[in-house]
């Protein structure tokens, strides 16, 4: 049984006729007995290139350790393949799994380009800093990139309540800071011009593909990552170290990575502002 069985009804619009297609999803509790293998894909979809070097063995294992705390999001019941996760890592407490430490090692080479964005890392996640007070919570985020937005809002009001229920049980889950890693899209304005042969412009504004002259442009591959970097102290993205070549139908487009740092006391704005831009579709 889901661990809430609330189902959104989501309206995908097919390009080719326009038509409506209402798909219920159910949000559950992280599945150690059937997710392992769909983390480490959705993982190895978010670091692309990078993901060897990133341990996601450990990764699944650890983030399947805790399943008081993340979800996922199914079509077919709980035994079916998750679409969508979301959970957060305590940097501090598994500091010594061999996924924190390369992910640390990561995400400290990546920041380097931010001076200060990278100071603040090492005060953080440095040696010294995993030894302090602060514990900051990694946010794993990721899911199909047919998967819609409006799924982002449920997921992470559900993740703030159970960090709250956790803290309350004296679980290691209260943090100074929270930091993501997500991913952009770079499109040149060659890139663009051949997509607005192909999108609407109302779906080119939507998806944030503008540009300015002949500059490149910069755009998340999730929405609700605009809203996490409104509240962000430090932001900042990054070349992969292993690039994969894109695939004809992908426009010569250029993927990246983009971290993000926020004090842990503005996650509930964040739940509040991912809800106010995402709302569920109004039913016919």
């Amino acid at each position: 049984m889901s661990k809430r069985k609330q189902k959104d009804a989501v309206k995908n619009e097919e390009d080719s006729d326009n038509s409506i297609v209402n798909v219920d999803f159910d949000f559950f509790d992280p599945n150690p007995d059937v997710d392992y293998l769909a983390v480490k894909r959705l993982a190895a979809q978010l670091w692309q290139g990078d993901a060897e070097s990133l341990q996601l063995q450990d990764l699944a294992d650890l983030v399947l350790s805790q399943p008081q705390v993340g979800t996922t999001v199914k079509c077919d019941g709980k035994e079916s393949d998750p679409y969508s996760f979301l959970t957060v890592i305590n940097l501090r407490v598994h500091q010594n799994r061999t996924f924190v430490k390369a992910l640390i090692d990561y995400v400290l080479s990546k920041s380097s380009s931010n001076p200060a964005f990278s100071a603040t890392l090492k005060e953080l996640l440095g040696p010294q800093g995993l030894q302090s007070q602060n514990h900051v919570g990694f946010v794993f985020s990721e899911r199909l990139m047919n998967m819609p937005v409006q799924l982002m809002p449920v997921s992470y009001k559900m993740l703030a309540e159970e960090i709250q229920w956790a803290v309350e049980d004296n679980n290691p889950f209260r943090f100074s800071h929270y930091l993501f890693l997500s991913q952009i899209r770079k499109l040149s304005a060659e890139d663009v011009a051949e997509l607005e042969k192909r999108v609407p412009p109302t779906k080119r504004q939507k998806a944030g593909t503008e540009t300015t002259g002949s500059q490149t442009k910069v755009f998340p591959i999730h929405p609700e990552d605009e809203e996490i970097a409104k509240l962000s102290i430090f932001t900042t993205d990054f070349p992969y170290s292993n690039s994969i070549t894109p695939d004809a139908e992908s426009l010569g487009l250029d993927l990246g990575g983009r971290l993000m740092l926020m004090p842990a006391e503005r996650l509930p704005q964040l739940v509040d502002a991912i809800a106010a831009a995402y709302p569920p579709p109004q039913a016919p």
